[in-house]
C-alpha cells in the first residue's frame, strides 16, 4: 500500500523474488518497469537517472550525448552506469543509495543536463513539450519523481526482434552500437560472460552536497 502525492491510496506489486517476476511474466508483462525506490524507502530513490530521449536524432547522436554526460560526471568524480533503453534512447544511472529524496535527485539531474545542453545545444533540448523541441533530443531529468517508472535493466521491450534494455561497459558506448545488438536471444549468454554490469547502481551513493559544490566550481 502506498499513498500517492495526490492523496490516492494504491496497492503496488513488490517484485522481491523470482516467483513474483515469473508471475508477472505469465500475466504477459513483457516489459518490467520498476520504481526508482524500494518498499523500505519509497520516497528515497536508489538512483538518479538521465534519460536520453531522441526525436529526429540518429542513434550515433544519442551515443555522443551519452559520452557528453559521462564527461561531465567524470569531471565531478561521479560514478555512472549506462544502458540502452531497448527502444530508441539510453539511460544513465547515478547511485544515490536512498540517501536523498526525489526532489533532490531531480535537482541534481537538472544541473547535469543543463551543463550537457550547453555543450551540445545543436541537437539537444530541455523542452518538456514535444512540439517545442523541434525534433531535438530531450535530455529528460523529470523522470526523477515519485512513482515514475522506466524499463528496468535486462527488461525485454515489445519491439521487433525482442530487444533488451542492456547495461553496458562505457567503452561499448561508441558509434556503430545499435539496439539490435541486444535481444532475447543473446542476453543470457552476455550476462554469463560479462556479469551484472548494473550491480554498482545499487552500491555506494554519491555525496550530493559535495558533488554540487564541485560542479559549481568547475562549470560556472
Amino acid at each position: 500500500p502506498y499513498t500517492t502525492s495526490d492523496g490516492e491510496d494504491k496497492d503496488y506489486l513488490v517484485g522481491h523474488d523470482e516467483a513474483t517476476l515469473l508471475w508477472m511474466a505469465s500475466l504477459g508483462c513483457i516489459e518490467m518497469n520498476p520504481w526508482f525506490s524500494r518498499v523500505q524507502s519509497p520516497d528515497n530513490p536508489d538512483y538518479c537517472i538521465i534519460d536520453l530521449d531522441p526525436d529526429k536524432n540518429t542513434f550515433d547522436q544519442v551515443i555522443e550525448a551519452a559520452q557528453e554526460v559521462k564527461k561531465v560526471l567524470d569531471a565531478i568524480d561521479v560514478p555512472s552506469y549506462c544502458k540502452t533503453s531497448g527502444s530508441t534512447g539510453m539511460h544513465i544511472y547515478i547511485p544515490l543509495e536512498a540517501k536523498y529524496n526525489y526532489d533532490q535527485s531531480q535537482m541534481f539531474a537538472r544541473l547535469i543536463v543543463n551543463i550537457v545542453h550547453q555543450q551540445i545545444p545543436d541537437y539537444t533540448s530541455l523542452e518538456r513539450m514535444i512540439k517545442n523541441r523541434k525534433g531535438k533530443m530531450y535530455l529528460d531529468f523529470l523522470q526523477n519523481r515519485p512513482g515514475a517508472t522506466i524499463a528496468g535493466p535486462y527488461s525485454l521491450r515489445p519491439k521487433p526482434g525482442a530487444t533488451v534494455s542492456m547495461p553496458l561497459h562505457w567503452d561499448e558506448v561508441k558509434p556503430g552500437l545499435t539496439m539490435k545488438h541486444f535481444t532475447i536471444h543473446n542476453t543470457i549468454a552476455r550476462l554469463k560472460k560479462e556479469g551484472d554490469l548494473f550491480k554498482g547502481v545499487l552500491g555506494e551513493g554519491i555525496d550530493l552536497e559535495m558533488t554540487i559544490k564541485k560542479a559549481q566550481s568547475i562549470f560556472k
